[in-house]
């Protein structure tokens, strides 16, 4: 039982050094897709995407409209219509004598 002292078997910080130079200079070899696209590529695609975002944003709207309009001529319908009016207004008439 006597107490044995525990001798590193290697340096603490050496063996982490490498992988985070390797990391580095992965990181600096890697390119991304912007770097490897023409420029004017780069900014046709933006201004495409900023297209499509603006046509979907007008489909929406549209839409909006559409049920909007269709909420409104329905309420216009029901108003005109006698049997409507007599489900839903109130049933004591007392009031109006």
């Amino acid at each position: 039982m006597s107490k044995r002292k525990k001798q590193p078997s290697h340096q603490a910080g050496a063996g982490r050094r490498e992988p985070q130079k390797r990391l580095e200079r992965q990181e600096e070899k890697a390119a991304t897709l912007k770097d490897l696209l023409n420029p004017a590529v780069v900014e046709k695609l933006k201004a495409q995407a900023d297209q499509m975002k603006a046509d979907e944003e007008a489909q929406k709207q549209e839409a909006r409209r559409l049920v909007e309009e269709a909420r409104k001529a329905e309420q216009k319908r029901l108003e005109n219509d006698f049997a409507h009016l007599l489900n839903t207004s109130g049933t004591d008439w007392r009031k109006y004598k």
